[in-house]
């Protein structure tokens, strides 16, 4: 039985997430630990490298979009997979703050280049009805990557941190660009269909057995999606997700060190669990993702976010901070996938690049200010306590800007022919 070429796309997206995973997203809290103790940099200043992620992201967005939509995102992740693998040697070569700036950059926009947003833009082509199960197996990746956080986290305390990063990028690019190559753009410039489904049907059959029309998919253009309320819930609701996200990346590792004494693989444990959870997150979200509206879905998310966050906040011990790993996990693992397929739902494939490189701008702000706040707040008070709390109660606000994020009006169509 021949294999759909866009599951093929699919283990490929989610190796390679499973790379930057296991190399970077989870594992660059071990790195902010080590640092901090070996140079005495503040906890503010590190951050300033996780937002300088971000911000390029922002930066890059629309321009990547754009590319993406017309030219495919095969040659945008082989480019982004050798500047991924670069970025990690530079880092084992640095010895001040302004050097592990300059490094993160290279990783950065080889991270952006060949990581969740064109991976994601590259099977939303492939698929329609099966998009949240795809999506969410892409998401798988990048959990079961976070479950290999403690032997990155071993190899900084045993072999040394400047080993392991250059030990990275040598494995990201011999293992990643052969993975890149799988990628192709739609299924209809190389004879197969949206799903692997064959000929593309216009009718469905009800249970009476009459053939009603299928509802159309939404076509969208970038200027039209800007339009309409729900992009702008939807980036506002993904962007507070990503404060949350971001700043446990970032800081959580640091902060059980400091509040419980714990060494950085100890923490790394705790890390490893909450991947554990969010694995099941994933496969999860993967069933609910095509059967539920997926915006009350992850609105439900963002109250486990919070109820996470605060566990890890006030922790006195390895009971809070296992319930810390299950709700962030779980959380972290349903609602991830959904943030590119709701958009692929409510706005279609025509200009989704575009449309999901302009929302990387509002969702950067988050991604952005989630370890800065972090950061400043614990440089201030001593600890992340403050900070983690004001995360999390953003974190619960969150909620609301899923719940009312519906799906907008179709361009062109009356809204009364639309219900019809």
């Amino acid at each position: 039985m021949k294999i759909f070429y866009g599951w093929k796309m699919v283990f490929a997206a989610a190796s390679l997430q499973f790379i930057q995973s296991m190399m970077l997203h989870q594992a660059f809290g071990a790195y902010v630990a080590v640092l901090i103790q070996e140079k005495q940099w503040s906890k503010t200043s590190v951050s300033g490298a996780s937002a300088m992620m971000s911000m390029e992201a922002a930066v890059i967005g629309p321009l990547l979009g754009w590319f993406l939509d017309r030219f495919g995102s095969r040659g945008v992740i082989k480019v982004g997979v050798i500047m991924f693998g670069i970025g990690f040697m530079l880092m084992s070569q640095i010895d001040t703050l302004l050097g592990f700036y300059g490094a993160v950059v290279v990783i950065a926009i080889g991270s952006s280049m060949a990581g969740y947003f064109p991976l994601n833009v590259g099977v939303i082509q492939w698929f329609e009805k099966k998009r949240a199960r795809a999506l969410s197996m892409v998401g798988l990746g990048l959990a079961l990557g976070g479950m290999f956080v403690p032997i990155i986290a071993w190899s900084i305390e045993s072999i040394g941190w400047r080993e392991t990063s250059f030990g990275c990028g040598v494995v990201a690019i011999v293992v990643g660009y052969p993975l890149a190559c799988i990628f192709r753009r739609r299924p209809e410039d190389f004879g197969e269909t949206v799903d692997g489904l064959g000929v593309k049907r216009t009718t469905a059959v009800d249970v009476a057995g009459i053939e009603i029309p299928e509802k159309a998919e939404p076509e969208f253009t970038a200027k039209q999606a800007l339009r309409t309320q729900a992009f702008w819930l939807l980036s506002a609701g993904h962007g507070v997700a990503l404060i949350i996200v971001t700043a446990v990346n970032t800081h959580a590792i640091n902060h059980m060190r400091i509040s419980l004494g714990y060494t950085i693989a100890q923490a790394a444990f705790y890390i490893t669990l909450m991947t554990g959870f969010q694995v099941i997150g994933v496969l999860l979200g993967g069933v609910l993702g095509d059967k539920l509206q997926k915006n009350r879905v992850a609105a439900v998310c963002m109250t486990m976010h919070m109820v996470g966050m605060l566990m890890l906040t006030y922790a006195i011990g390895p009971v809070m901070l296992a319930l810390f790993a299950v709700f962030h996990g779980l959380a972290w693992g349903i609602r991830g996938p959904f943030m590119q397929a709701i958009r692929a739902d409510y706005f279609g494939r025509k200009s989704i690049g575009m449309i999901l490189g302009l929302s990387a701008m509002l969702t950067a702000v988050g991604q952005v200010s989630g370890p800065l706040l972090a950061g400043i707040m614990g440089d201030a008070t001593g600890t992340y306590d403050l900070g983690f709390t004001v995360l999390a109660l953003i974190a619960g606000a969150g909620t609301f800007l899923f719940w009312f994020a519906k799906p907008p009006a179709l361009p062109g169509v009356p809204i009364k022919a639309q219900a019809s």
